[in-house]
This record gives C-alpha cells, sequence and structure tokens, in this order.
C-alpha cells in the first residue's frame, strides 16, 4: 500500500490531504503535536480534526511529535520505508505576527523543521514526491511598490501594468525587502525544498500559498482571514481591521483546490519547482468586501474597529498569478470562489454549535 506522510496533519491544508489520499486508497501517516493551540490558544487547537482523522479511516496513523526531532520522525520514515510515495509538509509557525514574539521557535519550527523532513525524506524515500506549503510573504512587502489605485471598497492595481491580468508571478524578487521574521524563516525553508530537488535530484515543489482556506480552518486572529472573520460574524466578538482602510486586497484559494494541486504535481512531479498558488483573479476580496458577503450570509451586522496601523510586512493588494502552474498542468483549476468558501465555513461553524 502505497502511504503519504503529512505534517500539520491537524491543520487546514494537512486534515484535507489527508481525507484526499485516505480516499485513493493510500496509508497516511500524519504527524501534528498541536503546535497551534500553543501559538494561537486554545481555539485554535487542531485536536478536533487529529480526532476525526482517527475516525474515518483504519488507514491513518497520527503521531504525536514535534517535526524538528529527527530521531522521533525518523522511526515514523523507518516504519514505512520504501512504501511512501509523497511527503506533503504543512507544519509550520503560520502568522509574521507571532514570530516577532519568539523569533527562535519561528526560525526553528519552520526552517530546521524543514530541513529534518528533507533529510528524512531523502535518507528513507528519495524517490518520494516531496511538497512544501510555503507563503507569498517571502516577497516581503515588495508587492506594496506597486502602482496601486485606492478604490471605493479595495486597493487595485493599475490595470496597464503586466500583473493586472492574472496576478503576481515567480518572477518577483525576494531580496532587499521586509520579509517579516516568519517570512524570512519561510524563505529559508523555500529554499532548502528547491535546492533538495536541484541538489539531490528529487521530486519536490514549492506552493507559495496567499490565503489558504475553507471549513476545516482552526481561524484565530493571527491566522485564518476567512474562518476567523465567519467566526465574529457568527458569534458578535469584535473583529479588529489593522490598517490600509480595510481595503487590502488577498486572493483566497480553498483546501480542497489547493490539494488538487498537489496531486497534480504528484502524478507527474518536477525537481525543485516553485509556484504561486492562490485563488488569483477568480477567488479574491477586500477585508471590506469579506465583511459584507458574511453579513449577507449571517444577516447580522459584524462588530468591527479599526486600528490605524497596519501589521508590519502586510500587503496591500495579494493576488498569485497561478499561470505557471497551469502551463504544466493544464487539467488543474480553481472551483471555489470566495462567497463559495464563505457559506461553506459558515455551515461547518453551525454545524459544530
Amino acid at each position: 500500500m502505497k502511504v503519504a506522510i503529512i505534517t500539520g496533519s491537524g491543520g487546514l491544508v494537512g486534515s484535507e490531504a489527508a481525507r484526499f489520499y485516505l480516499d485513493k486508497g493510500y496509508l497516511v501517516a500524519g504527524i501534528d503535536n498541536d503546535m497551534r493551540a500553543e501559538f494561537f490558544g486554545t481555539e485554535a487547537s487542531t485536536k478536533w480534526q487529529s480526532a476525526r482523522l482517527a475516525t474515518i479511516s483504519d488507514n491513518y496513523y497520527h503521531f504525536n511529535i514535534d517535526i524538528r526531532d529527527q530521531a522521533a520522525v525518523s522511526k515514523v520514515f523507518e516504519r514505512f520505508n520504501s512504501d511512501i510515495a509523497l511527503v506533503i509538509h504543512t507544519a509550520a509557525q503560520p502568522s509574521h505576527d507571532w514570530a516577532a514574539k519568539d523569533p527562535i521557535m519561528d526560525f526553528t519550527v519552520n526552517a530546521n523543521g524543514t530541513s529534518v523532513m528533507l533529510e528524512t525524506t531523502r535518507l528513507h524515500a528519495p524517490n518520494a514526491t516531496f511538497i512544501f506549503t510555503s507563503t507569498n510573504k517571502v516577497y516581503g512587502d515588495t508587492p506594496n511598490r506597486l502602482p496601486l489605485i485606492e478604490l471605493d471598497t479595495r486597493w487595485e492595481i493599475d490595470q496597464t501594468h503586466p500583473y493586472a491580468k492574472c496576478g503576481i508571478d515567480e518572477t518577483m524578487s525576494i531580496d532587499n525587502t521586509k520579509h517579516s521574521l516568519f517570512g524570512a524563516s519561510k524563505v529559508a525553508a523555500d529554499v532548502l525544498v528547491q535546492e533538495y530537488g536541484k541538489y539531490f535530484n528529487m521530486n519536490t515543489a514549492v506552493f507559495r500559498g496567499g490565503c489558504l482556506t475553507g471549513p476545516g480552518h482552526s481561524g484565530a486572529e493571527l491566522h485564518g482571514f476567512l474562518s476567523y472573520l465567519m467566526k465574529c460574524a457568527i458569534t458578535g466578538k469584535q473583529y479588529n481591521i489593522f490598517g490600509y482602510n480595510g481595503k487590502q486586497v488577498r486572493d483566497n484559494i480553498h483546501s480542497a483546490d489547493l490539494i488538487s494541486a498537489f496531486d497534480a504535481f504528484h502524478q507527474a512531479p518536477r525537481q525543485g519547482e516553485v509556484y504561486n498558488m492562490g485563488g488569483s483573479q477568480f477567488s479574491n476580496c477586500s477585508m471590506q468586501e469579506a465583511i459584507t458577503i458574511c453579513e449577507e450570509i449571517t444577516g447580522k451586522k459584524m462588530n468591527t474597529t479599526y486600528v490605524n496601523d497596519n501589521r508590519v510586512g502586510d500587503h496591500i493588494w495579494w493576488i498569485s498569478s497561478v499561470e505557471k502552474f497551469k502551463s504544466h498542468y493544464a487539467q488543474w483549476k480553481l472551483t471555489y470562489d470566495v462567497p463559495a468558501i464563505l457559506r461553506e465555513i459558515y455551515i461547518a461553524f453551525m454545524e459544530k454549535r
């Protein structure tokens, strides 16, 4: 039986990937020690997802270990060895705000943890596909230098700019920019994944995501934009809007669309590839627009407060170009736009209450 090892298996992307590959007949080894609760508090715990995965299939094996623990990770790989066909590495400290509180923790989880996963894969399953969830924060605040225009509900790029049609592509430089400490730790991991592909001829891919979202997200204020927004819309909890008049734009990709991209790569892998991955022009919104959609879905006015200071390194306008990925995998396409994503998140929250 083919084996998929998935780190961060209790998280949004990891749990989506686990369900997907269980359905495809894989044995899934999930690695997750619920550090999300340590980062963001008990409301962000992933234990509920890990418990759910354990009930849906006898082919799901959970390992409550730290990805920085090379000996513990090696034991998982030794158990499954040559049957390992796929490694999906989603475990991370995912917030640029949180990283400034504990830079050492942020760097060791994101960079050292990725190094452990890559080297263990190389030693035990060198022919496996290795997929890494990176971030658009590797570009730092360079996107804020684009020619942006303030409209009624959003910032938009000048329509004469090359990025106006499809979004920001992989040619944007990651140098000479303010990344945030989180962005810097992810750059280190991002480059390592590329290097293992090119230097050791391993099948590796870096997916630089924008806002990854869906009903499986344990959203918190510092991470999980649409999930946390809908949670506040339902409960009446105050939602803080940080800077840019609430007009900052994000593309949003549903975790199911992301996993379908992962699988397309897995079916025809390449070595050391990098892809920007997000909702592109198909699925994006400003914060103001997302709030309006939440109010329409819930039928309630949101409790919002505006904070004049924007988050350090935050993007004013980010829309990913997915044209490179589509040129390599023409069968792949996005299926969820922002209203569809928010409706699904709303239903999932209401079912839990």
